[in-house]
């Protein structure tokens, strides 16, 4: 973990994370993070715009008030806004990230991000979720899917620091190397 990880996301993570449970809103929370999460991740525009210190704390809460709407909560909200005054709300994709990842822990849920040539089924995804869950003994699967065409076929599914790779251009590249050998 880098500096800014340990000293900036952590505590802030940690804060929300003890919020969360002590109000029973700990997957509300989660599913205000992801949402906030999908949208700075779909809009440069917004990463940039939070993270220019030129623009006025007010404005970035006029925003963040905008896009919380009717539906985040209002200790969230209130959360985001406490960001803003700290000169911390630049690192809000970090703090969510970590504290998606305590809200795994604390449902005893792992990762798995799984990178396939083209979306997966319903039916795939169920099996990539029974494989993980074999392999990593966890209570649940969550699953964060990418597509990349140049897999040409199969998955390379991502669970920490385990990586399986079932696609076709990895055993491409395994008989090659096998060949060069």
């Amino acid at each position: 973990m880098s500096k800014v990880s340990t000293e900036v996301l952590q505590p802030y993570a940690s804060a929300l994370m003890s919020l969360a449970q002590s109000s029973n809103l700990a997957e509300k929370f989660g599913e205000d993070v992801r949402s906030l999460l999908g949208l700075l991740e779909g809009s440069e525009d917004l990463r940039q715009f939070l993270g220019n210190p030129l623009i006025k704390p007010d404005d970035k809460k006029a925003v963040l008030g905008q896009i919380a709407g009717e539906e985040m909560n209002p200790l969230m909200h209130n959360f985001l806004k406490l960001l803003v005054d700290k000169g911390r709300i630049v690192f809000l994709e970090g703090i969510g990230q970590q504290y998606l990842a305590k809200l795994r822990e604390l449902n005893q849920t792992v990762l798995a991000e799984v990178t396939s040539a083209v979306p997966l089924s319903d039916a795939q995804m169920q099996t990539v979720r029974e494989k993980v869950q074999a392999m990593s003994s966890a209570q649940s699967v969550e699953i964060v899917t990418k597509t990349d065409t140049d897999l040409i076929g199969g998955v390379v599914i991502k669970v920490g620091s385990q990586v399986i790779d079932a696609s076709l251009r990895g055993q491409l590249r395994r008989l090659g190397i096998r060949l060069n050998s």
